[in-house]
């Protein structure tokens, strides 16, 4: 997960954004990683991801001059939402589809891993998929944003419009639900 951008770089960086591609493509390369791991992880196609992430920059870039910086975190928090509600448009608009293949999955980088290594952890993450589909959908986001995106608490607040504390409580709740799930599959599996 890449570094945070430091709170009064990234105050530069949006008050410029709205007028120099320069100050854009900071940005853009610093929340591109982030965005697209959530994306992907929430619709799970390739060439969906790459076209809701375009989406949601397209966005961005249309709306940064109506932004208001008010500090850490509120930059994150912004794309974040756009980038959740562009994600559940798409959602809603699609059919449910069945999860994702072992072919579809982002290369999952290891220290020089086996194929069979690389095709057991693509199954256990594809496991974990699944479970994470089993939880409650606001469950669900406030996982997806802390480990995929990498969101603090805070933001995922923000992004989702909650208390600070009922996120905790959703990633303590979620946690223990996954657990409670993944463990025991997992020793099935030995």
């Amino acid at each position: 997960m890449r570094e945070r951008l430091d709170p009064y770089r990234e105050h530069d960086l949006v008050a410029r954004a709205a007028y120099e591609a320069e100050a854009f493509r900071d940005l853009y390369n610093h929340y591109f990683p982030k965005v697209y791991a959530y994306v992907a992880y929430r619709v799970q196609h390739r060439q969906d991801t790459e076209d809701l992430v375009s989406e949601i920059f397209l966005v961005v870039t249309e709306r940064i001059h109506d932004f208001e910086y008010r500090g850490e975190n509120t930059f994150s928090a912004w794309i974040f939402k756009i980038a959740f509600h562009v994600v559940s448009r798409f959602r809603r608009q699609q059919a449910r589809q069945p999860l994702a293949s072992l072919d579809s999955l982002p290369e999952i980088k290891g220290n020089d891993l086996l194929p069979d290594q690389t095709i057991m952890r693509k199954e256990r993450f594809l496991e974990l998929v699944r479970l994470v589909d089993t939880l409650p959908p606001r469950r669900q986001e406030v996982i997806t944003l802390r480990y995929f995106a990498g969101l603090r608490n805070q933001e995922i607040a923000q992004v989702l419009g909650l208390d600070e504390r009922t996120v905790a409580s959703h990633i303590s709740r979620g946690l223990k639900q996954l657990y409670q799930r993944f463990a025991p599959e997992s020793e099935q599996n030995r």
